[in-house]
């Protein structure tokens, strides 16, 4: 009776656990002044009313624009370690913060979210200092999953000319069983799980639709976060042109730590926006 009783308080805590990938922090623990950037504070608004806040890092003379999707704890203040080196490569980066993240209003779901990212994309669109011929989507982690899924439905993602996924996850469903399945006393939860984490937006499912645009796919060889074989099943599924970049030492989202991989990365950039440019 004490397990049945367990397995209803688990499965009703599970209900609706989709919420869980959300772990927002409003605190703003720095600004891009502090590490010596300029940058401009964004205030624009989600299609539903929601306030939303950002920061848009510009570059002297830009090459192109990065739209940067962070990952599902704290917020933009410790995600812009990510991205803080490439106005000095020549590209602007906008960072926003998600509903219910950092000082934008709102609680977290994952359609809220993709209003946010869609929101995003019609700020950098009506900017007059971005280019919007030479726009990036770069997602990381659970941000990575929710650039594919606006790559491929979003309602402006004509305008993107590269995506780049570092260290995301195919699926709600698969992460959360693959982590219940780590512990002994849980891992008799990850099918149940299934039946109540909200697959509708997982990357898997439309990893194949996203247009004729390049596509680089990024792994850690030591994620233990979000392994490996995730980014792998996404390359897979996505159309050609696409890359897949597999760094053997490299932990979650730290890929990019190495200055040789920053570099990578902007020629690899600098290479398929003009490559795009050409072939309009």
């Amino acid at each position: 009776m004490r397990r049945v009783i367990l397995t209803c308080l688990l499965l009703t805590s599970l209900a609706g656990c989709t919420g869980l990938f959300f772990q927002p922090m409003k605190n703003l623990v720095r600004t891009p002044a502090d590490i010596g950037l300029t940058y401009e504070d964004v205030e624009f608004a989600s299609k539903d009313g929601v306030p939303l806040h950002g920061w848009f890092l510009p570059a002297r003379e830009p090459k192109g624009t990065v739209l940067f999707l962070h990952g599902n704890a704290q917020n933009i203040s410790t995600h812009i370690g990510s991205v803080f080196w490439l106005p000095e490569q020549g590209y602007n980066v906008f960072l926003p913060d998600y509903r219910g993240y950092g000082r934008s209003g709102g609680v977290p779901t994952l359609d809220g979210v993709q209003r946010d990212i869609d929101a995003a994309m019609r700020h950098l669109l009506s900017r007059p200092d971005v280019d919007r011929d030479r726009i990036v989507l770069f997602g990381q982690s659970l941000g990575g999953a929710l650039a594919v899924f606006y790559a491929a439905r979003g309602p402006e993602r004509r305008h993107f000319r590269a995506v780049i996924i570092d260290s995301a996850f195919s699926g709600y469903r698969d992460i959360a069983r693959e982590k219940l399945d780590i512990l002994w006393w849980t891992r008799w939860l990850k099918w149940p799980a299934g039946l109540t984490v909200d697959d509708d937006f997982s990357p898997i499912r439309v990893a194949g639709e996203i247009g004729p645009v390049p596509k680089l796919f990024m792994v850690g060889g030591r994620d233990a976060v979000v392994p490996a074989h995730h980014g792998r099943r996404l390359f897979d599924a996505a159309q050609s042109p696409r890359e897949m970049w597999e760094f053997p030492d490299a932990d979650h989202i730290a890929a990019l730590a190495k200055p040789e991989a920053r570099e990578r990365l902007v020629q690899w950039m600098g290479r398929v926006l003009d490559e795009g440019i050409a072939g309009r």
